[in-house]
């Protein structure tokens, strides 16, 4: 994987409205890992982008009207079968995390990529997720330099009254293991 103007080269490109200037654009010190379906449960719909791109259509299934008016975005969606789509620049700052703390620093959407894996937190993720996931992260280590492997975290770790994703599923350990492998 390669980053090229704050642009994995080899992710889809879909651009989000859904971003904004970082106040300091060299201070890229967190991951941030989350978990989305649209509707929740079902994969490889078109909702997450039209969520992503201000076009998600409130009729379109129950649960939509009440959040199709939100304004979110994450740095990268990977898919269940691996596919990378990228929707913000890694030097903006997405409009993932909301009202939110790590390590004593608020505002982690300041200083933070999000990236979203497709599935739930009720649910095991795919292998594919965490092989594609660890070689990012590492891609991401070699161009950002405050990032490391002690500033990866869960959305549930920084917004624990409202957030459980990515879930109990998630396989840290697995994915410790494959970033070791990599290095």
């Amino acid at each position: 994987m390669i980053i090229n103007n704050h642009w994995l080269t080899s992710a889809q490109k879909t651009p989000s409205p859904n971003c904004d200037h970082r106040g300091d654009k060299h201070d890229i010190s967190l991951i941030v890992i989350h978990c989305i379906s649209l509707p929740e449960g079902q994969f490889g719909t078109p909702f997450i982008e039209q969520l992503f791109t201000n076009q998600l259509d409130a009729l379109a299934h129950p649960g939509f009207s009440e959040i199709c008016q939100l304004h979110v975005s994450s740095h990268i969606v990977i898919d269940r079968n691996g596919l990378i789509t990228q929707y913000v620049p890694f030097n903006k700052r997405a409009w993932h995390a909301g009202k939110s703390e790590y390590k004593g620093r608020e505002k982690c959407n300041d200083f933070s990529i999000g990236i979203e894996l497709e599935g739930t937190d009720c649910s095991p993720y795919s292998e594919i997720q965490y092989v594609q996931l660890a070689s990012l992260i590492q891609c991401l280590m070699q161009t950002y330099p405050k990032l490391s492997l002690n500033n990866i975290t869960g959305h549930s770790d920084i917004a624990p009254q409202r957030k459980t994703d990515p879930g109990k599923y998630f396989d840290w350990k697995k994915l410790s293991q494959l970033l070791k492998a990599i290095n």
